[in-house]
């Protein structure tokens, strides 16, 4: 879908949930629909307003695949005016100099690197597993094995472990074309058919990594369905700890995972995870509400109409519909209440 060039595209970065996530997903559409815009008041509503590092990779990241022209891309900096020309395939790589994340950089430019005419190899350096944004785990687990099924061709790997405050870690990431996006229909999802994770370790005694695994065991033991979880050890610069846990239903998924601090023990790391996946179980939801909020942009450009069932309607979900709409990529309407379970109907700019 292609826009208007001589149009400049106003975006307030202070609206809705005013912060990273306006931005990286402007600069996503911006390059898919071929629409210059201007964002001012970036993360207006975080303690530290402006372009941090992170978002300063994703900027960057933009640009360099879409050969775009940018103004305002520094540190600090709360407008920017960025102008794509073509999204060009190939190999790149980019570092975040802080344990910003990773994973918000990739998806930046999925979408648009997948819709290029040729294969393309991705490494980012930078945070894969920190506070606050989705860890290499819950996107090879969830959101990559999701895309798949919607028709995008892609692998990820990770080579070493990011850890907040640290950072380091090493993501790498092939895309082939896609040939068509695949609408999704996902209301029911039927009955849970296992529990399955992973509880990980990096410079630190792996007996962290079972004491979170059998902790976690213990609380879903009587959920009637297998719970598997493995211990791993990952390559990492730094220390730190993770666990992941993803239910499986006949026609849906959920995952949700917890990163280990210093003073926080790791029977307290799989309690906070055990806690928030129970709460979804509970529900009705097919997707959690991350994919959810992640599922938006790739649909917008699907061949045909899509609805699925979110276990939470959440600000992000609603701020990043929003964006959409500003881009003319896609009609959504959400049925339902903020904090609430809803229903998300989208469709693409064209669809009948």
């Amino acid at each position: 879908m292609k826009g208007v060039k001589t149009r400049m595209n106003e975006i307030d970065g202070s609206k809705g949930e005013g912060g990273g996530q306006i931005l990286r997903s402007a600069l996503t559409l911006s390059l898919m629909t071929d629409q210059n815009f201007r964002i001012v008041n970036i993360r207006a509503r975080r303690s530290k307003p402006g372009l941090r590092p992170q978002h300063l990779a994703s900027v960057k990241a933009a640009a360099s695949v879409g050969q775009a022209q940018v103004e305002g891309a520094y540190l600090g900096s709360r407008e920017i005016d960025f102008r794509p020309s073509s999204i060009h395939p190939g190999s790149y790589r980019f570092e975040i100099p802080t344990a910003g994340s990773t994973s918000l950089v990739l998806q930046t430019i999925f979408l648009p690197l997948s819709v290029a005419e040729a294969p393309v190899e991705i490494e980012i350096i930078g945070g894969t597993h920190v506070p606050w944004s989705p860890c290499f785990h819950y996107l090879d687990l969830n959101w990559l094995p999701t895309m798949r099924s919607l028709g995008f061709r892609a692998d990820l790997g990770l080579k070493l472990a990011g850890f907040y405050p640290q950072g380091g870690g090493l993501i790498r990431a092939s895309v082939q074309p896609v040939r068509r996006i695949t609408p999704l229909q996902c209301i029911h999802r039927g009955d849970l058919t296992r529990v399955s994770g992973l509880s990980t370790v990096s410079n630190l005694p792996e007996s962290i990594a079972e004491r979170q695994r059998k902790r976690a065991v213990k609380r879903l033991i009587d959920l009637g369905c297998p719970v598997e979880i493995e211990n791993q050890t990952l390559p990492s610069p730094g220390k730190g700890t993770l666990l992941l846990l993803q239910a499986e239903f006949e026609s849906g998924q959920a995952c949700y995972f917890g990163l280990g601090a210093r003073g926080k023990s790791a029977e307290r790391v799989a309690d906070e995870v055990v806690d928030v996946l129970q709460v979804f179980l509970h529900g009705e939801g097919v997707v959690d509400e991350y994919l959810a909020d992640q599922l938006l942009l790739p649909l917008a450009f699907a061949d045909g109409d899509s609805e699925f069932r979110s276990s939470t309607i959440t600000q992000h979900l609603l701020t990043n519909a929003e964006v959409i709409r500003a881009f003319g990529a896609a009609e959504i309407n959400i049925r339902g209440k903020l904090d609430q379970p809803g229903v998300v109907e989208i469709r693409p700019r064209g669809s009948k």
